[in-house]
């Protein structure tokens, strides 16, 4: 155990995290030249697509030092507010973290945010600022910030490149001296925590997980403190660039468990693994469950792929622990799952996995957020949907999360930052200069405000330059009415929004208006309609496609033609009665594009 290290590497969105994470696999010699390449541990083919990480991912990598061979367990993790809770359950299974802050940059609100997380789990950080070969590095200033920050000594601060290599050395070295060994009787009982878990078309479901105490040898009878459920210990190894067999692992060490499981139920992240004879007393804290902070619904666009959509969720949730879905069914759309996100782009992603690994078409509504609905009888309903809010009548008022964001920015684009905070019905709470051109501002925001297209309107009034992280603070009463959009006279449950009374109209029009682009002409004219209870707030009408029933006369009498378009009217008004509208799912997805 003196000398094993388990560490993470935590940074904001492209502060270099993968690619300095190459160059130590690269220099520890972990990788052979063939299997070198860029973004090495990223291996989802829309992790290298987008170019950012969207699971963490763990490797075992040896080094030797001083005479010795310390065996080092890296685990790279994601850098976007979306994913926050794969860095949550990595620093879980760790002593020690790289803070790498990127030197062009400096500090930004993830940096922040994740170097809390790594702090209450009491890890050593080795502060890295990284992109030292670049032109327009500022190393003095950022300097500055990480000793603010951090409150360490300006020689613990590694200046280093993950492109050019400099400064990997040290960084290594840095590892071995600051990080401390892992703690845990090897003789004690057997107790591991579970922080990740694969679903293997071949082999079941793998855990990986981190030895904290006690030792486990393959074959082993073990059992899963959560669940109870009782298994042998068919494989067990450690992560490698592949998954490598061992005979056993001690205290300290991370790996993977292969036992035969089938069903996803049985295995729960934050978990702990104990032997069946001599049990541990009790499982590891410390791991929260993860709150969804946006709830949207998935359904398949063909119902018979129900049951295959469950299965697909179940095993995406193995690999995502922080999916949370429960079944539900529309008018419109038939069965479904109601799904909790921990952001948009979160959504997004799980929307390309099970398109790309489980071969999925699925249909996806307006994502909202979970309101509480006070009743007149003085109960408190939690609302995930606007089809599940009570009638006006019986409501005594309703309440909604609100946020405390923290955003940092150059101090030229605070007034255009705050403009779009307060038009979001935002309240400025702190304001702090973090140096004199970066201001760190505090505002509170109802969540739901921010669910759509916040993020992008931010980082394009910023060109680019502010970050933004937030936390749920709380709820509070608000002015809210449920808007349904109705066609042909009839709600379409699946476009339903609830939305804050004074910006409904605007929001209503806006809505029909898009509608009427998307939705295909008929044989017949199609009513858009808007409406907050029984009042029509907008209208738009998609006219019919006309039938040139007249061509055929030609010359002749006016009353031939007049007879023809006649008969024509008749039919128009007995199909009016009985057309059903084809919805694209374009128009599912036209309130996010709503400028």
């Amino acid at each position: 155990m003196k000398l094993t290290r388990n560490f993470c590497i935590i940074a904001h969105i492209d502060h270099g995290k993968s690619t300095l994470a190459d160059r130590l696999l690269e220099y520890t010699g972990t990788l052979s030249d063939r299997q070198q390449q860029d973004q090495v541990l990223d291996d989802m083919d829309l992790e290298r697509e987008r170019g950012i990480t969207i699971k963490s991912h763990a490797i075992q990598m040896t080094y030797e030092s001083g005479g010795e061979t310390y065996k080092l367990n890296l685990i790279d993790t994601p850098g976007h507010v979306d994913f926050s809770y794969e860095v949550s359950r990595s620093i879980a299974a760790c002593e020690g973290a790289l803070l790498i802050i990127d030197a062009t940059q400096g500090i930004q609100a993830q940096t922040i945010s994740n170097l809390y997380l790594a702090l209450e789990h009491d890890l050593e950080i080795i502060p890295v600022m990284n992109k030292m070969d670049m032109d327009n590095a500022m190393p003095e200033e950022v300097e500055e910030q990480i000793i603010d920050l951090i409150g360490c000594k300006p020689e613990d601060i590694i200046r280093a490149s993950g492109k050019s290599g400099q400064g990997v050395d040290e960084i290594l070295d840095a590892i071995i001296h600051r990080i401390p060994p892992p703690q845990g009787d090897p003789e004690a009982p057997l107790q591991a925590l579970i922080f990740d878990s694969v679903f293997n078309s071949f082999r079941g479901i793998i855990a990986y997980f981190r030895i904290m105490n006690g030792q486990i040898r393959k074959g082993d009878f073990v059992k899963f403190f959560a669940t109870g459920k009782e298994y042998n210990a068919d494989e067990i190894g450690v992560l490698k660039l592949t998954q490598q067999p061992r005979d056993i692992l001690s205290a300290g060490d991370v790996g993977y468990i292969i036992s035969g499981i089938k069903t996803s139920r049985e295995v729960k992240v934050g978990d702990t693994i104990t032997h069946v004879k001599r049990p541990c007393e009790s499982a590891i804290s410390g791991f929260t469950n993860v709150k969804p902070m946006v709830y949207a619904g998935i359904y398949p666009v063909d119902a018979d792929d129900y049951e295959e959509l469950r299965a697909s969720m179940e095993k995406l949730q193995l690999n995502d622990a922080s999916l949370v879905f429960e079944p539900e069914s529309s008018a419109a759309l038939g069965f479904g799952f109601r799904c909790g996100f921990l952001g948009l782009l979160h959504m997004e992603i799980i929307q390309e996995r099970l398109d790309r690994e489980f071969d999925m078409d699925v249909i996806t509504t307006v994502p909202n957020v979970s309101y509480k609905a006070h009743t007149t009888k003085g109960e408190i309903i939690d609302v995930h949907n606007p089809s599940g809010l009570p009638p006006a009548n019986y409501i005594d008022f309703i309440e909604e999360p609100y946020i405390q964001a923290q955003i940092i920015s150059k101090s030229e684009y605070i007034g255009t930052v705050m403009n779009l905070c307060i038009g979001k019905r935002g309240t400025l709470k702190n304001q702090v200069y973090l140096t004199s051109d970066r201001v760190e501002l505090t505002m509170e925001l109802p969540l739901g405000e921010i669910v759509f297209d916040f993020y992008d309107k931010l980082k394009s009034i910023s060109k680019g330059y502010a970050s933004f992280d937030y936390h749920v603070s709380g709820y509070q009463p608000a002015k809210l009415v449920r808007l349904d959009i109705l066609l042909n006279s009839e709600p379409v449950d699946a476009l339903s929004t609830l939305i804050h009374n004074d910006n409904a109209y605007d929001f209503g029009k806006r809505m029909c208006s898009k509608l009427k682009e998307l939705i295909p002409r008929q044989q017949f004219d199609i009513a858009i309609q808007a409406a907050i209870g029984a009042k029509i707030i907008a209208r738009e009408t998609v006219k019919a496609v006309r039938k040139d029933v007249t061509a055929k006369c030609y010359g002749g009498d006016i009353t031939r033609k007049r007879k023809l378009l006649e008969k024509q009217k008749k039919g128009k008004k007995r199909m009016r009665q009985v057309g059903n509208v084809e919805i694209p799912q374009s128009a599912f997805l036209a309130v996010l594009k709503l400028d």
